[in-house]
């Protein structure tokens, strides 16, 4: 039985990169934007059959899990009504210097995935794919059993989807660790030791940093290094 499409709301890197990995695994993959459809053409071409661009909506009408990869500030442009009861990804994360100031984020008061669930309140939201970066994402991708096999946190509060989007990621080439719900999420929000810079590695002294950034593969973070970095931070 063929899956359902994975659905894709936002398409720059992280939400293209997902895309791609999506079908070399063998998915169909439906993405949408607030810009509409003819947006995607180009992406589309790249992504080769199957692939295609729809409206936001027909993403969440069409799509069994489908990942929000937009700056949090556009979270009012999702279609809330047509995302209920669907599994959600939130793959965003909240800096106040781009998406603008958020008081309760800054407060420390909620996570930034409490804040997405409380939009799709229909919705069963998820917090994955936000730790690493759309080139190391592409890069550190592996098959079940590989030594070199990363792993990537995931939070969320219902059983059912987080087994899906546990399930999403070994079919995209990682491993998943569940590290809570979405309350617990901060643990892998920006500047928490999870995020980012373990699947980069050390950063060398004496390279541009850009260039670095742009090329370096990345690193393996197998499940058990992952476990001991969440643990780290602050709860």
């Amino acid at each position: 039985m063929t899956p359902p499409a994975l659905g894709i709301l936002g398409a720059g890197r992280q939400g293209s990169a997902l895309a791609g990995l999506a079908v070399s695994a063998g998915l169909d993959v439906v993405l949408g934007n607030s810009r509409g459809p003819h947006t995607l053409a180009e992406l589309v071409a790249e992504l080769g059959p199957a692939a295609r661009a729809v409206t936001a909506a027909e993403v969440a009408a069409t799509a069994g899990i489908v990942v929000v990869a937009v700056p949090l500030h556009a979270l009012p442009e999702l279609p809330a009504t047509a995302l209920a009861g669907r599994t959600v990804v939130d793959a965003t994360n909240y800096y106040p210097g781009w998406n603008g100031p958020i008081a309760e984020l800054d407060a420390g008061a909620v996570t930034s995935s409490t804040l997405v669930q409380r939009r799709l309140p229909g919705a069963a939201v998820v917090k994955a794919f936000n730790t690493i970066d759309s080139r190391r994402l592409r890069s550190l991708a592996r098959p079940p059993g590989d030594p070199q096999r990363s792993a990537l946190p995931v939070a969320g509060d219902r059983a059912p989807a987080v087994d899906r989007v546990v399930g999403l990621h070994d079919r995209l080439g990682y491993d998943a660790v569940v590290v809570g719900g979405l309350d617990e999420s901060g643990c892998i929000e920006p500047g928490t030791p999870a995020f980012g810079a373990p699947y980069r590695g050390p950063e060398p002294s004496d390279v541009d940093r850009a260039t670095w950034f742009a090329e370096t593969p990345g690193v393996a973070v197998p499940a058990a290094t992952l476990r001991a970095l969440v643990g780290r931070a602050p709860r």
